[in-house]
């Protein structure tokens, strides 16, 4: 893992105590020496080599603690292997499929990329500000400052990846246009998703938003006109969306794309609507680091890896333009 800045300053103090210690032995070490005096014929032979190699000993404890010693800024000028390894915690399926594409580049330059997958949007978040993880990649722009609004995290954006734009489905209708009256859409729960669909549903001609509403944080509580009086359900979790809409409940659910990749769906072909990319680019998904981290080398490298020309091709090829890469 990434060394923080105070763990730095801590192996300097343990580096600065044990040269003080090696000294230390030294000093004693000589002192004892000016007792061998008497016995200058058959212990010196003993002593001597003896003595050489405890002073030796010590010389070369303090070469390596000076090896560790600490720069002008205080900062110790050692770079360890843990230095050069990022710990990331990555929603499986997509993003985790763009990372271990990434790993071996990063390899290249000495990083290792350890990748920890995760199923839900919290605890990515959770466990970043505690430290257990060096950064995240699973949420959209949106929805990371929302966390930080409401949660008070100290995190950085350190670079945009990619773009899914959301869709909807239905196993009933074969267009947005062919919902009843009184139609029930399942969506998602996060507020953050909730804006994205109701500018495709807006989009659509279906419902209007009230004036000057900005779409990215619309709530139900926006809605200015419903002409079809659709029930628009908002409890549900994102990552059961994909297990309603196989097993046909509701007349459509709306599903985030990352989902509906990893159940083998395609949103360019198997939805009833789906978002603009003009619209999507508000939902950029993003490396998040805690503030500071995103000047580390590694994360610097980590981002400039995934905006390069093999990942975007990847990304491309491997989702048929589902999924849409970033370079900023």
């Amino acid at each position: 893992m990434l060394s923080s800045g105070l763990g730095m300053r801590l192996q300097h103090v343990r580096t600065s105590d044990k040269a003080s210690s090696a000294k230390a032995v030294c000093i004693k070490n000589k002192g004892q020496e000016k007792g061998f005096t008497q016995m200058k014929k058959y212990l010196s032979l003993l002593a001597v080599p003896t003595l050489a190699l405890a002073l030796g000993a010590c010389g070369s404890d303090e070469d390596n603690a000076n090896d560790t010693a600490t720069n002008d800024t205080g900062d110790t000028t050692t770079e360890t292997a843990e230095d050069k390894t990022i710990v990331i915690g990555a929603s499986n399926g997509l993003h985790e499929i763009i990372l271990k594409e990434a790993a071996p580049i990063l390899e290249e330059d000495g990083i290792e990329l350890e990748i920890q997958p995760y199923q839900d949007y919290i605890m990515p978040n959770q466990d970043l500000d505690s430290g257990d993880l060096d950064a995240n990649y699973f949420q959209h722009v949106p929805y990371f400052e929302n966390q930080i609004a409401e949660q008070g995290y100290k995190f950085a954006n350190a670079g945009g990846v990619h773009v899914e734009p959301i869709a909807i489905y239905s196993q009933k209708y074969k267009s947005l246009d062919e919902l009843p009256e009184g139609a029930t859409i399942i969506i998602s729960n996060s507020v953050t998703d909730q804006g994205r669909i109701l500018g495709i549903l807006e989009d659509e001609g279906l419902i209007k938003l009230k004036e000057g509403v900005d779409r990215s944080t619309a709530t139900l509580d926006d809605i200015a006109e419903n002409p079809k009086n659709l029930n628009i359900d908002a409890s549900s979790a994102p990552e059961m969306l994909v297990q309603y809409y196989q097993n046909g409940e509701g007349d459509a659910v709306a599903i985030n794309s990352n989902f509906a990749i990893d159940a083998q769906i395609k949103p360019s072909e198997e939805s009833i609507a789906i978002e603009s990319t003009e619209s999507a680019y508000t939902y950029v998904n993003i490396i998040a680091v805690r503030e500071g981290d995103e000047n580390i080398d590694a994360i610097k490298k980590l981002v400039e890896v995934l905006h390069s020309e093999p990942i975007q091709e990847f990304i491309l090829e491997e989702w048929g333009g589902a999924v849409v890469p970033v370079s900023e």
